[in-house]
C-alpha cells in the first residue's frame, strides 16, 4: 500500500505554534488574569459592604440626609435614598458607575503589563538556557516563525485573554451591585444597569487591541532582542541599558545640542522601549486629545469610547514604534538562527 505524505501548511504549522506557546505559559496568559479579576471582585464586594455598614449607621442614627430630610430607617432602603434623583442625579449616578466599573476591571490589565514583559524576557533566553532549542530547531519549524508566534502571543493572545478577563469581571461587578441594590429595595435595572454604560466598554475593550498591538510592538521586539542574544540575565541588559542610557543622557545634558529636554529622551525612547506592555500608556502621549474629550463630555463612557481609543492611532509616535519594534524582531529573529548553547 502505498502511503501519501501531505505536507503541513504553515498557516497551520504557525496555528500549532500558537497553541504550544498558550499551553506552555497558560498560567500567566490565562489564569493570572482571572485570579486578578476574582481578587478585584473579592476587594470591591468588601468595600461595598463596610460602605454599607456606615451608611446604615448614618441612617440609624438621623445622620443621612436628602434635601435637608433626615432619613431614620430601620436598615438602609435604596429606594428611599433614590426616590428623589432627577435627570440630573441618575446622569450623575451612571458616570460614578461608569468610573468604579473601570477601575474594578483594570486587575487583569495591570497583570497582563507584568506577563507580557517577562513572558517576552525568557521567550528565546529560556530555550537556549535549558537547551530544548536543539530539540525544537530539529523539528521542521523555522525561526521566523518560532519568534513571530512568541511575539504574535505577546501582542494579541495575551490582550485578548486580558480582555475577557476584564470584561468578566466587570459584569460579576454588576452583578454584585445588582445583588446588594436587590437586598436593600432597589431595582437593578434602573439604578444599575440603567445608567451605566457596560456594553459600551466592551466596545472600547475590543477596540484597545490593535492600539495596544502597535503600542507594544517597540517594547516586545526590544525584549525579544535581548532574550535572543543575552547569554545570561537579558534583564539586566534589557531594563538597564537603556536606564543607564537615559541617566547619562540627564547628567550631560547631551539633548540639549539637538534642542530638546532630558525629558524627551526619558519619555519616547526610555519609556517607549521599557513601558510598552502597560496598558493605557499612550494616554500619557496624548494629553491634550483626551482633555478635549472629557471638556466636550465629562463623563467617562465617552472619554473611553472606541473613537477615543483608536484616536491613538493617529500618533506619529505609535508607527515609529511600530517600525523599531519590527526591526527589533527582525534583529531577533537573525539571532536565533545563530543560537548556540549558552
Amino acid at each position: 500500500m502505498n502511503t501519501v505524505n501531505h505536507p503541513i501548511s504553515k498557516a497551520s504549522t504557525f496555528k500549532w505554534l500558537l497553541k504550544r506557546e498558550y499551553w506552555e505559559n497558560r498560567g500567566g496568559f490565562l489564569w493570572a488574569p482571572l485570579i486578578a479579576g476574582g481578587i478585584s471582585l473579592v476587594m470591591s464586594l468588601i468595600g461595598i459592604l463596610l460602605g454599607l455598614w456606615a451608611l446604615r449607621r448614618a441612617a440609624e442614627s438621623g445622620g443621612l440626609h436628602i434635601d435637608n430630610t433626615n432619613i431614620n430607617v430601620n436598615g438602609l432602603d435604596l429606594k428611599v435614598l433614590t426616590e428623589q434623583l432627577d435627570a440630573k442625579g441618575i446622569a450623575d449616578l451612571g458616570n460614578t458607575l461608569d468610573a468604579t466599573l473601570v477601575l474594578s476591571s483594570l486587575w487583569p490589565f495591570v497583570v497582563l503589563a507584568f506577563v507580557v514583559f517577562f513572558y517576552c524576557l525568557g521567550a528565546l533566553y529560556d530555550d537556549r538556557r535549558d537547551r530544548s532549542i536543539l530539540f525544537w530547531k530539529s523539528l521542521p519549524l523555522s525561526d521566523t516563525q518560532t519568534v513571530l508566534s512568541k511575539a504574535l502571543s505577546a501582542l494579541l493572545v495575551a490582550p485578548v485573554i486580558a480582555v475577557i478577563a476584564s470584561v468578566l469581571t466587570m459584569f460579576g461587578f454588576m452583578l454584585v451591585l445588582s445583588v446588594v441594590v436587590l437586598v436593600h429595595g432597589g431595582n437593578p435595572m434602573t439604578l444599575i444597569w440603567g445608567p451605566a454604560s457596560p456594553l459600551n466598554f466592551v466596545v472600547s475593550h475590543l477596540s484597545w487591541l490593535p492600539v495596544f498591538l502597535l503600542w507594544a510592538l517597540p517594547t516586545v521586539g526590544w525584549l525579544l532582542m535581548w532574550s535572543a542574544w543575552a547569554k545570561s540575565k537579558p534583564f539586566l541588559w534589557a531594563v538597564m541599558l537603556p536606564l543607564f542610557a537615559g541617566i547619562i543622557v540627564s547628567t550631560t545634558n547631551v539633548m540639549k545640542l539637538f534642542d530638546m529636554t532630558s525629558g524627551w529622551f526619558w519619555q519616547h525612547i526610555v519609556g517607549r522601549l521599557l513601558l510598552g506592555t502597560l496598558p493605557g500608556s499612550d494616554l500619557f502621549y496624548r494629553t491634550e486629545q483626551l482633555q478635549a474629550v472629557m471638556r466636550d463630555s465629562d463623563n467617562v463612557a465617552a472619554a473611553l469610547s472606541p473613537s477615543s481609543q483608536l484616536a491613538a492611532l493617529q500618533l506619529p509616535e505609535l508607527w515609529i514604534g511600530a517600525a523599531a519594534g519590527a526591526v527589533f524582531i527582525f534583529i531577533a529573529i537573525r539571532l536565533r538562527r545563530r543560537a548556540g548553547e549558552i
